[in-house]
């Protein structure tokens, strides 16, 4: 086999591969730390953030990107959750999401599915640009635990090269009171790491009835916004 063969296999292959070992992990920390009703709906979970991340986007512009994220970047309550706004993104896009996790470690009751904890097997195949989008599903959780789980992210994240974009948390209704307090929070955080920050706390999306997930076309919104920040990223790489 050739080594331009070879290199075109492992490209096609990696995202069935990382879909698969994140699967396995994912499921495993289910069976381990969820309790109750949370047990079949974990599991939902995982297998969600599995598909996803096995739909890799074909390359549209230069870069690769990766985004960490919850349900929304999972595309949770959509017909077809490849149109959630990852979509929108110029690049080679992979998307590691898992619903219901946050920054902090306890955001979800699913166990080590945190965007620090899901991270390296996520940036593993390589990223230049990393997009971190969540914050509502810590809107009960403390400074102290959202600053914790922040910047144990931004350590796995730190590589020669690669640029971080975080995008905060939209103002659902169902969690409107305390969108303000993470916003402002993770603003201060991603300012101290040295990485972009891009608040979402002012844009006007339309949400599904549960007053929390987004609309396809609040997904064309919130993706149209992330990608312009993520063009202004990636204009060195062309």
């Amino acid at each position: 086999m050739s080594s331009g063969v070879a290199a075109r296999v492992r490209r096609d292959i990696m995202p069935a591969l990382l879909a698969s070992a994140l699967a396995v992990a994912l499921t495993g920390y289910v069976v381990v730390r969820a309790e109750g009703d949370d047990v079949g709906r974990c599991r939902a979970f995982a297998d969600a953030s599995a598909s996803r991340l096995a739909h890799e986007a074909p390359a549209v512009g230069a870069g690769r990107v990766v985004v960490i994220g919850d349900s929304y970047s999972v595309g949770l309550g959509l017909d077809d959750p490849l149109t959630s706004w990852p979509s929108r993104l110029p690049g080679r896009v992979r998307v590691a999401g898992f619903s219901g996790s946050g920054f902090s470690a306890a955001a979800s009751p699913c166990g080590s599915v945190s965007f620090a904890d899901r991270a390296p097997v996520a940036v593993s195949p390589g990223a230049d640009i990393v997009v971190v989008e969540g914050g509502l599903n810590d809107w009960d959780r403390s400074p102290g635990e959202i600053r914790t789980g922040f910047r144990a992210l931004m350590s796995t994240l730190e590589a020669p090269g690669r640029r971080v974009l975080v995008v905060g948390p939209a103002s659902a209704p169902a969690r409107v009171a305390q969108v303000p307090r993470v916003d402002a929070q993770l603003r201060r955080l991603a300012r101290d790491a040295g990485v972009a920050y891009l608040s979402m706390a002012d844009l006007d999306l339309t949400y599904l009835a549960d007053r929390l997930h987004l609309t396809p076309a609040g997904h064309d919104t919130f993706g149209a916004r992330v990608a312009d920040a993520v063009r202004s990223l990636n204009r060195p790489l062309a």
